[in-house]
């Protein structure tokens, strides 16, 4: 059987707080009528979970993708029947079974007709259209992209009007003034430009030097505008930049005819951001040989199950195509070589001069650049202000609000270790340690 994961990588998994906490409720056998695991391939856990009524649920995992699939009712991906058979492989309490049940098997087989389904649908969809398909897309498109056009113009009178009126009161308008000029962008279909500026309601008034922050942003902003206004004279991954922060998307078709870039990409860290509308799920890779960076995006409507295929700690022999753009980062898998693998600790780790030139260079590239992966090896030095201090005795800040990682202190005993984080102009906001062996989420 594979390499078994740790409760932490299985806790990276857990859609809520809540999922996680019934999931440890469901790790003992005494909540399973039976349970068992296949080398396969592909390599699966499964079991059948007592529940409310008289039938069990169906509960099973391919650890190679990673996929789930359970017969209960709860809309929530992996549920926590799922998450709970996950727990018990974790510790061991799941071993390799003499035989696979039938419902197991037949999973397997579905999932292989709608792959085979889906590899013909996008056969199909690659096939030439006919010109008055091309006259109607061509059509959509330039109707967008006048919108787009408008609103950017009134974006940026808008971002005029609030530098030339003072932002000193602007900590005191609430959340209405920004959602308002959001809602504008929303209706002239620049999605990315609508999130940025939702996100200024958060900077303005948040902390000591508020007012700062909030000119930079509304200056970084005006400049996305202005960039957008002579998009089509700018040299062309620049202009996929632009178009992409403005709220573009490419399609997955022409990213996968980038070249692709195989290595043995480590999962380094996994965070999920939610609001009201969307959950985005960011998954930061590393290539072990290349050291390059990748970051692969998820979304899922608010209450909606979001993939999880990708294990924080574990490491795939994959080909990866980059999103276009002047700094190549958004990346989606391509082609998987094998099953995933446990990865206890990530290469190359990085020092934070390193750290920083790299970002240097890839802001120079991208000004509306908002994060970057950080892999770092040092200590965590607790303070008024927390630090990552690395092995030459630089120092980074630590974004703790109420979080503090004492858990990673004591986990790391006073010694160096490997950190994953996202490092902004805030400081770096911490994903995983990698500590003796074993993945410790923040």
């Amino acid at each position: 059987m594979r390499d078994r994961w740790t409760t932490d990588q299985v806790t990276a998994l857990a859609p809520d707080a809540p999922s996680m906490a019934a999931a440890r409720g469901l790790s003992t056998a005494a909540k399973w009528v039976e349970h068992g695991a296949g080398d396969g391939p592909p390599a699966t856990i499964w079991g059948l979970a007592k529940g409310s009524g008289s039938k069990p649920y169906q509960t099973c995992v391919d650890l190679d993708e990673p996929a789930y699939r359970c017969s209960c009712p709860s809309r929530k991906f992996p549920c926590k029947h799922a998450l709970g058979l996950l727990l018990m492989w974790a510790s061991g309490s799941v071993v390799v079974a003499s035989e696979t049940p039938g419902w197991v098997l037949e999973w397997h087989e579905s999932r292989a007709g709608r792959a085979a389904k889906a590899e013909a649908r996008r056969v199909a969809g690659a096939e030439p259209k006919t010109e008055a398909q091309e006259k109607a897309a061509s059509k959509r498109a330039a109707q967008r992209d006048d919108r787009v056009a408008s609103g950017v113009v009134e974006l940026a009178q808008w971002l005029d009007d609030q530098v030339a009126g003072g932002i000193a009161g602007l900590d005191r308008v609430g959340y209405k003034h920004w959602d308002l000029a959001a809602a504008r962008l929303v209706d002239a279909q620049a999605p990315g430009l609508a999130r940025r500026v939702r996100d200024l309601a958060g900077v303005a008034g948040s902390r000591d030097g508020w007012d700062q922050r909030l000119l930079a942003e509304l200056g970084t902003l005006r400049l996305l505008t202005t960039a957008y206004a002579r998009v089509d004279s700018l040299p062309a991954d620049l202009a996929e930049t632009v178009r992409g922060h403005v709220g573009f998307t490419t399609p997955i078709e022409r990213v996968l005819e980038t070249p692709p870039i195989r290595d043995i990409w480590q999962v380094i860290g996994v965070r999920d951001e939610s609001d009201e509308r969307l959950t985005t799920r960011r998954s930061w890779l590393v290539g072990r040989d290349t050291g390059r960076v990748g970051l692969v995006l998820a979304f899922a409507v608010a209450g909606q199950p979001i993939a999880a295929d990708l294990v924080m700690g574990t490491a795939i022999d994959a080909d990866i195509c980059f999103y276009p753009g002047a700094t190549p980062l958004r990346a989606t898998v391509s082609i998987k070589h094998g099953a995933p693998a446990r990865c206890a600790t990530p290469t190359p780790a990085s020092t934070v001069n390193a750290l920083l030139d790299r970002y240097a260079d890839a802001v120079a590239a991208d000004p509306w650049l908002d994060i970057w992966p950080a892999l770092l090896h040092g200590v965590l030095v607790p303070g008024t202000t927390w630090h990552l201090v690395d092995d030459a005795g630089d120092a980074l800040p630590i974004r703790t609000r109420s979080n503090e990682p004492w858990h990673l202190v004591g986990a790391a005993g006073g010694s160096p270790a490997t950190y994953s984080a996202e490092w902004s102009t805030d400081g770096l906001r911490l994903l995983a340690g990698y500590i003796d062996g074993e993945v410790v989420g923040a």
